[in-house]
């Protein structure tokens, strides 16, 4: 079973790598580019809503193959439009090869975790999707840690790197993953569950969720200025502390969904998020303090996938691909709109960085309590 999770892990997370590691690499980048720093953060936010936008119509596109060879060609894409990053030297070029390499990104993740579903016993099922969610979850751990080392460097180096896991994944799934068949859905078919109000409504948990999480994440190494003093070696701590947190958040999530209802292990990660948010200004004041805060929320940040997933997947086992693709566009436009907001909130009220996790704080709160609104029309571990 690990020699065929493995590449799937991989997979995803090359695809986390590419979307997080850019932010570290901004301002290297805008140099490079000669455009400003929030132009260069348009790379982040297009790439983000491509991902989400495609991914349903491409998934659709791709539904009538078997899932290692839509894996491998959705690859290929991606180690393309990263090359081509990575060789860019206009701003229209590199925006270009994002909008690329976001189109083959849309369809890794969800065909990946419904591989993973569709291969793993019923018992497994949880631990499974962790695993190859571990991918995604490490390369948010590590993904701006890496950025902020390596774009003292060369920010095209890392582009390089992503493609070459990208490749190396093509390579294992297609000596190690057997032809995995599910149904074909259509792009209507990929849509209609958003008819369905209990599907709606975890789609809209997911995206509060990552957009609380958003908010203040996107501005991280401004909003830890005053514990780092400036340092960049300082802020890597802090953000592997976090990144330590998201592991160990993902890896106890696979545990809890399989032993507990999955809207119970949601609720008490989403009450941990927002005391940890809400905490922001004054944990942020030092670096002891904010080494404890960073790992204690990326514990929450690490949970929140698996539990959601789960979820999807018990209201409708047969659909479980297009719920997932539903579910990681869910993802993308929670990340999107929270770097939207972020910025907005500095601009229009003059937030300090640090206090950006008060505005988080209340929209993990709203998505609290409208998870609790959700959880109760469902039972069980559907829908609650």
């Amino acid at each position: 079973m690990l020699k065929r999770l493995l590449p799937l892990a991989l997979a995803t997370f090359a695809v986390g790598t590419d979307a997080y590691v850019i932010a570290g690499l901004l301002p290297a980048i805008a140099a490079d580019l000669r455009v400003s720093t929030p132009a260069a953060g348009q790379l982040v936010t297009v790439f983000a809503l491509v991902l989400a936008l495609s991914a349903p119509v491409m998934g659709a596109l791709t539904s009538g193959l078997d899932r290692r060879s839509a894996l491998l060609i959705a690859l290929g894409v991606f180690v393309v439009g990263n090359a081509v990053t990575a060789l860019g030297t206009s701003y229209a070029v590199v925006m270009i090869a994002r909008i690329v390499t976001a189109i083959g990104a849309g369809v890794i993740n969800p065909a990946a975790s419904s591989t993973a579903a569709a291969i793993a016993p019923p018992e497994r099922r949880g631990r499974a999707l962790a695993f190859v969610l571990g991918g995604l979850t490490l390369a948010i751990a590590l993904g701006l840690p890496l950025g902020t080392l390596i774009g003292r460097t060369d920010w095209h180096i890392t582009l390089w790197a992503v493609a070459g896991v990208g490749l190396v994944a093509a390579l294992g799934i297609a000596a190690g993953l057997p032809k995995v068949t599910l149904p074909p859905a259509s792009l209507s078919d990929r849509l209609r569950p958003l008819r369905q109000g209990r599907v709606l409504g975890l789609l809209a948990v997911t995206t509060l969720a990552f957009l609380g999480v958003y908010t203040l994440y996107t501005y991280i190494g401004p909003a830890l200025l005053n514990a780092t003093g400036g340092s960049e070696s300082l802020l890597t701590v802090i953000l592997l502390a976090w990144g330590t947190g998201t592991l160990a958040g993902n890896v106890v999530a696979g545990r809890l969904v399989d032993r507990h209802n999955p809207a119970h292990v949601l609720t008490g990660t989403l009450i941990i998020a927002a005391v940890a948010l809400a905490l922001t200004p004054a944990a942020t004041s030092a670096l002891a303090p904010a080494l404890m805060w960073a790992a204690i929320w990326g514990v929450t940040v690490g949970v929140i996938v698996v539990p959601q997933q789960h979820r999807l997947i018990a209201l409708s086992p047969a659909a479980t691909p297009v719920l997932l693709g539903l579910n990681s566009s869910a993802i993308s436009i929670g990340i999107a709109l929270g770097g939207g907001l972020g910025g907005l909130a500095q601009e229009w009220f003059a937030l300090a960085p640090a206090v950006l996790g008060l505005p988080a704080a209340g929209i993990t709160t709203l998505t609290l309590l409208y998870h609790l609104t959700t959880a109760r029309r469902g039972k069980g571990g559907t829908g609650g």
